[in-house]
């Protein structure tokens, strides 16, 4: 779970040391204080992008690190990423005012793809908005198909489905264009079998070039070399005599002034040895030049060939193997097409896969969507909506990438009354409890330690926030629950409580966060009661709703 989250110059936060306990913690304070900049913290250190708007006006950077427990997945995930470990989990971001963002995972650089990763085993985020991503289609499908736990067979689904559409398109221009593709196919041919003809070999051009320029310049060649030869191992000024000399002399002088000679007799010895070396080297150059006029012949003809076929296919010769290629490959292309027999047979075979996956996504959705139906209406029941049913309706539907059927969230806010769709009944406070059900739901059976609900209570209140409360505690029997609250009934069920106040000081706004103890609640959630004039009565009502069990 989340031990603790150090944040510095981040949006109105200068710097901010928070220690976390298990249990329910609640996060409260005015608005616009900052409640929800700890959500946005921790979203980045779980690789979410980030921009240097995060960076506190006047800083030159954000640094944002966290802590977490370490648990045998943990352990595993960071040794298979060769990332080490220790007595925790330090995750850590740092946004610099040009825009850079670098990530550390217990101090060894890290991607944002691993950050996400990591932190898919970590934290489960539920934003403010999630009510009302409940009205969009394609989220009630990803949310269907994650309670149910087979959103990889899903993402199967969409891939058989977009490589049936992609051989039906093919087939299907194939159909209406069969004329034009033979005549197509019949260029393509004749260039394949031309360049085919050629019989370029990789590497064969430059590797021409280089013989070539040695046989064209053999004399040239021989006779330079041949020079230098003599130079060094000629007559009596070669400079191979010249060195055994000096080497001679200064040996003779060696042991007047060793300290100063002996570097230089060093040198000269070198010298000697290095010109050796060379006047062997030129020897052995001398014996294999080769004066070759037909195989220079040769090598001209070649040339000839493939600067001529370069040049009608108006490339360079060194990109001739990869027109070939290219050519090869859309004339395979082509020719398959040409087959209409074997696409229709590649076409309906990629739909009986599809018909396979997708029906087995159908019987899994059908089985989910059952108890997801009756784990919501249940809780709606809890959630002051009694009669209230929730359905997951499943319609058959033309073959998609999502699948054969639609799949409708309908509810029914009391008894007597039909389920309709979500989005045309429910009102802001339904809708906001019905999403609270689902992620609650959601995470009862979630594998992720530390779940954080950011304002997710919106639209409810009195005696259903109260319940809200009870039943975010409820969890934090199982979770590590984080709650950023504006309602005083889910706040005073925290077993912890952080306030985030903010404070001007020398022109700048600034937010701070601290712990509460049991007399601090009381202010705390008497404000959030009474607003700005606070009473004795409502610090009465306080202390009783705190008390409650």
């Amino acid at each position: 779970m989340l031990r603790s989250l150090h944040i510095r110059d981040f949006v109105i936060v200068d710097e901010a040391l928070i220690d976390f306990e298990g249990g329910f913690t609640v996060f409260s304070g005015e608005t616009g204080a900052g409640k929800s900049i700890l959500i946005d913290a921790l979203s980045l250190l779980l690789g979410a992008r980030g921009d240097t708007r995060v960076i506190r006006e006047g800083c030159e950077k954000t640094d944002l690190s966290a802590h977490f427990d370490l648990d045998d997945d943990i352990r595993e995930w960071l040794k298979n990423n060769d990332l080490e470990d220790g007595e925790d989990l330090l995750l850590r971001r740092v946004i610099d005012a040009q825009g850079r963002s670098r990530a550390y995972i217990n101090g060894t650089a890290a991607t944002l793809g691993q950050l996400r990763e990591v932190g898919e085993h970590l934290v489960d985020i539920h934003g403010q908005h999630a009510h009302q991503s409940l009205l969009k289609s394609a989220n009630q499908y990803a949310l269907l198909d994650s309670q149910g736990g087979h959103l990889e067979l899903s993402k199967q689904v969409a891939t058989a489905w977009n490589t049936w559409q992609s051989l039906q398109q093919r087939l299907r221009q194939a159909q209406e264009q069969s004329a034009g593709l033979q005549a197509e196919r019949e260029k393509l041919q004749w260039q394949y079998d031309e360049l085919q003809t050629l019989a370029l070999q990789p590497g064969e051009w430059e590797q021409t070039g280089v013989e070539h320029q040695r046989l064209a310049h053999a004399q040239s060649l021989l006779d330079g070399a041949t020079r230098a030869l003599n130079l060094l191992d000629g007559e009596d000024q070669a400079a191979q005599r010249a060195l055994f000399s000096a080497t001679q002399e200064i040996t003779k002088l060696l042991h007047h002034d060793p300290a100063a000679l002996q570097p230089i007799l060093d040198t000269l010895e070198s010298a000697r040895i290095a010109s050796s070396e060379a006047i062997s080297d030129l020897n052995s150059y001398v014996s294999a030049v080769e004066l070759d006029p037909d195989r220079l012949s040769v090598l001209e003809e070649r040339m000839a060939d493939i600067f001529s076929m370069a040049r009608k296919y108006r490339c360079e010769p060194e990109e001739l193997l990869a027109l070939f290629e290219s050519i090869t490959q859309q004339l395979e292309q082509l020719t398959e097409d040409a087959d209409l027999e074997q696409l229709e047979a590649k076409v309906a075979q990629a739909k009986a896969n599809y018909d396979t996956i997708a029906t087995q996504l159908s019987a899994a959705r059908a089985r989910t969507s059952k108890q997801l139906s009756q784990q919501v209406s249940q809780a709606m029941q809890e959630l002051s909506m009694q009669g209230g049913q929730f359905a997951v309706e499943l319609s058959a539907c033309k073959p998609s990438a999502h699948g054969n059927e639609q799949v409708e969230f309908l509810v029914a806010g009391h008894a007597g009354v039909r389920p309709a769709p979500l989005a045309k009944v429910a009102s802001g406070g339904e809708l906001a409890r019905i999403s609270l059900a689902l992620a609650v739901i959601a995470s009862q059976a979630a594998q992720v330690p530390t779940l954080i609900f950011d304002e997710v209570d919106t639209g409810i209140g009195g005696a259903v926030a109260e319940v809200v409360g009870k039943l975010l505690r409820e969890l934090g029997q199982r979770h590590q629950v984080l709650c950023v609250t504006h309602l005083p009934q889910v706040a005073a069920q925290g077993q912890h409580h952080l306030q985030v106040s903010k404070r001007s000081q020398d022109g700048q706004t600034r937010s701070h966060i601290q712990a509460l103890d049991s007399n601090a609640r009381v202010e705390e959630i008497s404000r959030m009661l009474g607003g700005i004039a606070i009473t004795d009565t409502t610090r009465q009502h306080a202390k009783e709703m705190l008390s409650r069990p």
